[in-house]
């Protein structure tokens, strides 16, 4: 007990080690979710299933015990949702680019995260980017998101003349993931805990019980990482047509871990008195550690999560709590035939669900002001409709620059914009 107060400082965030552990198996039910959904997602461009199962479980862990005992915060990390998907769809199959090259610029993006946690460019970048494009970039991760999740379901399907139509939803499977996003939404607002691996794995057993989909067990050896581990081509990545990719890497895992930390510590009371983050550093190092570390292992972008709300809502209130959801991580490395069992469309209610929450940035936008308005609803229209997140947030930067220019107004654009929209324009022009 000592040691864990020495370690945390227990008493000095008015919390007990009883209150610390509860609030780790709350975050981590909620949060659950990411190593069913991480490795089906991953594992559609070729990547081993069971492989990036254990990197989604150790990228996890590791990024997360190092938050908490470093940092001393009681915020979560895992591969994240949005990057886990332009990586797939965006990079790996909107591009032709193999996993491994993907891999290597995911990697490439953890070193410089790591260069600007450690001097103080990033306060400069994150202050330098418009609010409103920080919210519409969040939103169009949501429709992004949104989007993968019905065609998952079966909700909408491919059309030769409107391009997309209603799918048919007469379809066992869809009808199971239809039911299972009105769960995981009734749950949430019931507050149950664990909510999103409810629904996944309630869809998991109706698929089963109607004979939908195999049942392959729920605990085993854990398996290799081998066919995923150090497998990175980072000579590829570096090649001038990825510069656009690594930066999209880098970016969203910026603002998202960012946000996150700001949010759930200013809901955790956890600021100091001119409303920043203590330990802002460290917090940034262990984020950063763990985008390289799970490029390593064979996983997409390590980020903060938002579910360590959860856990601070329940008294959370140090790094304890993230210990907790790490060594509930690793317990979680001998599930791995569980995750095999969970079909797409029974993860896809969850996918909706993180885009109902993502969307809520909308909300925050200046629509008064069009110059804010209309570039922001750019980027997050661009993401769904090109199928890009890159593409998306390039319209936003490029449009955001022009019409303020062309608005007259020159006061409200930082340098940094500028040169963030003319570098988009140079990368769609020559390598798009």
């Amino acid at each position: 007990m000592q040691l864990l107060e020495s370690l945390f400082k227990l008493k000095e965030h008015g919390t007990t080690v009883r209150t610390e552990v509860i609030a780790g198996f709350t975050t981590f039910l909620t949060m659950a979710y990411i190593v069913l959904v991480n490795p089906l997602i991953l594992s559609s461009t070729g990547m081993d299933l069971n492989a990036v199962f254990v990197a989604t479980c150790l990228a996890a862990a590791l990024g997360t015990a190092i938050m908490g005992l470093v940092a001393n915060y009681p915020i979560a990390l895992a591969p994240g949702m949005g990057l886990n998907a332009y990586f797939t769809f965006s990079v790996v199959k909107g591009m032709g680019l193999s996993w491994e090259t993907a891999l290597g610029a995911v990697f490439i993006s953890g070193i410089v995260f790591l260069a600007v946690s450690l001097f103080k460019v990033r306060e400069a970048i994150v202050n330098a980017i418009p609010q409103s494009l920080k919210f519409a970039i969040s939103a169009g991760v949501g429709m992004f998101l949104a989007i993968i999740a019905l065609k998952n379901a079966g909700v909408i399907a491919p059309h030769p003349e409107t391009y997309l139509t209603l799918g048919d939803i007469h379809k066992p499977t869809t009808l199971l993931a239809i039911v299972g996003f009105f769960l995981i939404v009734a749950l949430e607002y019931r507050k149950v805990p664990g909510s999103i691996i409810i629904g996944i794995l309630t869809v998991t057993a109706l698929s089963i019980a109607f004979g939908l989909s195999p049942f392959k067990g729920i605990v085993a050896p854990v398996p290799s990482m081998e066919p995923t581990f150090m497998k990175m081509d980072i000579a590829g990545a570096l090649q001038a047509g990825l510069i656009g990719v690594i930066f999209v890497f880098f970016f969203v895992d910026l603002f998202d871990t960012t946000g996150t930390l700001v949010g759930v510590s200013h809901r955790a009371g956890l600021l100091d008195k001119d409303g920043k983050l203590p330990r802002l550093k460290r917090a940034l190092m262990a984020d950063s550690i763990a985008i390289t570390a799970g490029a390593v292992m064979g996983t997409s972008s390590t980020t903060a999560y938002v579910e360590s709300a959860a856990g601070t809502a329940v008294g959370g209130r140090t790094g304890l709590t993230a210990v907790v959801v790490a060594l509930l991580f690793l317990a979680a490395l001998w599930l791995s035939p569980l995750a095999a069992t969970v079909p797409a469309y029974a993860t896809a209610p969850a996918l909706c669900y993180v885009a109902v929450l993502m969307a809520r940035g909308l909300a925050e936008i200046e629509w008064d002001d069009l110059t804010e308005s209309a570039p922001a609803v750019m980027t997050a229209l661009a993401m769904p409709f090109t199928f890009s997140i890159a593409d998306g947030i390039a319209f936003g930067f490029i449009s955001y620059a022009v019409i303020k220019i062309l608005a007259g107004r020159f006061a409200d654009l930082k340098p940094a914009v500028l040169v963030i929209a003319a570098l988009w324009v140079f990368k769609l022009a020559f390598f798009h």
